[in-house]
């Protein structure tokens, strides 16, 4: 399997380019990002995305991402594959930018349909607790 590439967590400096990316200032002729909220849930058209906090995650999708900062194991196979973004929700990206992992159900017999959705960006992390219907970025500073 494939770890995808995804840049460095460095420290404050990652921080403060999360917060610009993410959370920072309009720029001119942008729409500006929602203020983050523990989830907002809204009728999706392509290319809406929510935002979710971190501390308002499952512990499971805490445990995925553990895993996928340190590059696995992962409990499935199909867990670091390339994410096609079929559904269009996702900003639209290059063949292979998004790589999927499964976010464990507890009581599920399958992989449920939890799902992490990262990007190549630093933190750049969906989550999906209805297999791709909707997807919200994760805070990784609340």
């Amino acid at each position: 399997m494939r770890i995808p590439p995804r840049i460095t967590r460095i420290g404050a400096l990652g921080a403060l380019a999360s917060a610009l990316i993410f959370g920072g200032p309009a720029v001119a002729g942008a729409v500006a990002a929602p203020a983050p909220v523990a989830h907002s849930a809204s009728v999706l058209t392509p290319t809406a995305v929510g935002n979710i906090c971190y501390s308002s995650l499952p512990v499971q999708a805490h445990d995925t991402l553990d895993l996928i900062a340190k590059g696995g194991p992962f409990p499935y196979p199909q867990d670091g594959t390339v994410f096609q973004n079929r559904e269009g929700i996702l900003p639209s990206q290059s063949n292979g930018y998004y790589h999927e992992y499964t976010v464990e159900t507890p009581g599920s017999s399958d992989r449920g349909a939890r799902r992490i959705v990262t990007g190549q960006k630093s933190q750049e992390d969906y989550y999906t607790s209805d297999h791709y219907a909707s997807f919200d970025l994760v805070n990784h500073s609340c």
